[in-house]
């Protein structure tokens, strides 16, 4: 039987994470903005995000992830056949912090390049894995999301500063020939909107210079009231899509898991597809918006509590608008 003929899927074999020590309370932001602890609360969910102070760029975030990574699993580096790294502030336009995270982790005996998709890198290059594990090529592949969001946060505006953090994930999948892995994935876009999520200035548009300096066009802006509703309706459609198209029941789902990007958000998305809180993990309220981060540090977080077939859903939502969800089975 040829590689191609087999049941071959991605499965997650080990998951990494790192989040920065320093804390930024909203007591901290009560300081820097025209704003205050409970209404941060009351409209985000949020209590405190992480920080990056060390002076270092996103793959400083990525190669701590795959350190812990390492640490947890013992991967030989040679056999890893790519690094793709998604990162909503890379170190440089070029080279890809990709292959800068390989020279400095010593996975250099393969592919490495960005992606960029913000929040919903993750779900973009489980569905990129997914394709190279089926045709065959690759055996094992490390999907980094390094995300230094604070570089770019304005934080006297509390429109968006109160919302994000900074995190490093790392995880790990092999090409297997079982159901255990990554079953089903769909993305989709929708670039009428595509501007509501912004960073303006930095790219052949609005190069960096006094005038986009000083208008602030490197700092991340969007209309929030836009991108709620987008947000809920897209993630609650593609998660019936993928619920639908698998046969799956809400019963034997233990686990949906939203984007974490505020928590009305993940409320509203779990009443439209009429799942109760208690099946939708959250951990908003202690490192904020860490975008295409947010779900590798959730199942993180969930790794004690799952045990081989488990059934996971998982949905995000950014800027793009780009979005999409994915059903995988539970591995390890």
């Amino acid at each position: 039987m040829s590689e191609t003929e087999k049941n071959i899927i991605p499965s997650i074999i080990g998951i990494g994470a790192y989040l920065p020590e320093k804390r930024l309370t909203n007591e901290d932001l009560e300081k820097l903005m025209d704003t205050n602890a409970q209404w941060i609360i009351e409209r985000t969910g949020i209590l405190e995000r992480r920080i990056l102070t060390e002076g270092k760029g996103a793959s400083f975030l990525g190669i701590k992830a795959i350190e812990h990574l390492y640490s947890k699993t013992g991967f030989n580096a040679a056999e890893i056949d790519g690094i793709i790294c998604c990162s909503s502030n890379p170190d440089y336009k070029f080279p890809a912090t990709a292959c800068i995270i390989a020279r400095e982790t010593g996975i250099n005996s393969g592919f490495a390049f960005d992606i960029t998709a913000a929040c919903g890198g993750f779900l973009f290059a489980l569905d990129i894995v997914s394709a190279y594990m089926k045709s065959g090529k690759y055996k094992q592949i490390i999907v980094v999301c390094a995300e230094n969001l604070s570089a770019i946060t304005d934080f006297s505006d509390r429109g968006t500063g109160i919302l994000f953090g900074d995190a490093g994930t790392a995880v790990l999948l092999k090409a297997m020939d079982n159901n255990y892995g990554v079953v089903d994935v769909k993305i989709k876009s929708d670039p009428a909107q595509a501007e509501n999520i912004i960073v303006k200035g930095g790219g052949s548009a609005f190069p960096i210079s006094p005038e986009t300096v000083s208008n602030e066009y490197t700092k991340i802006r969007q209309d929030g009231r836009a991108v709620f509703k987008s947000a809920v309706n897209a993630m609650a459609d593609v998660t019936n899509i993928i619920l639908s198209r698998n046969g799956l029941s809400k019963e034997e789902v233990k686990f949906v898991i939203p984007h974490q990007a505020n928590l009305r958000i993940i409320e509203a998305v779990a009443k439209l597809l009429d799942f109760p809180m208690e099946k939708v993990p959250v951990n908003i309220h202690k490192y904020g918006n860490t975008s295409s981060a947010t779900i590798p540090l959730v199942l993180s977080e969930l790794e004690q509590h799952l045990v081989p077939g488990d059934k996971v859903v998982i949905t995000a939502f950014g800027s793009g608008y780009s979005y999409g969800a994915a059903y995988i089975q539970w591995a390890y």
